[in-house]
């Protein structure tokens, strides 16, 4: 029924995003609905991703999703992994 975003502990720099295709809301998953798209967040990254935007990106070499995470103060090198 949507796509379910999280984070997790993995990475050089300590945090990562996760994407998942969902078929329930989970209890404490904060539900966000635009352009007819549901997206369920995991209450464990709810403040980690507060005033993030997620954007889906095509280009001749990939096409993926793009975390513009206003909280993120430094990155890996291969930009993998994050720390807040």
């Amino acid at each position: 029924i949507g796509v379910k975003v999280g984070v997790r502990t993995r990475g050089c720099n300590g945090l990562s995003y996760t994407l998942e295709y969902t078929k329930s809301k989970g209890d404490s998953d904060e539900e966000v609905v635009q352009d007819g798209v549901r997206v369920f967040i995991e209450k464990k990254a709810q403040l980690t991703l507060l005033g993030t935007e997620m954007d889906y990106v095509e280009d001749k070499l990939s096409s993926e999703f793009v975390f513009n995470n206003p909280n993120i103060k430094g990155t890996c090198g291969c930009g993998e992994s994050f720390n807040i």
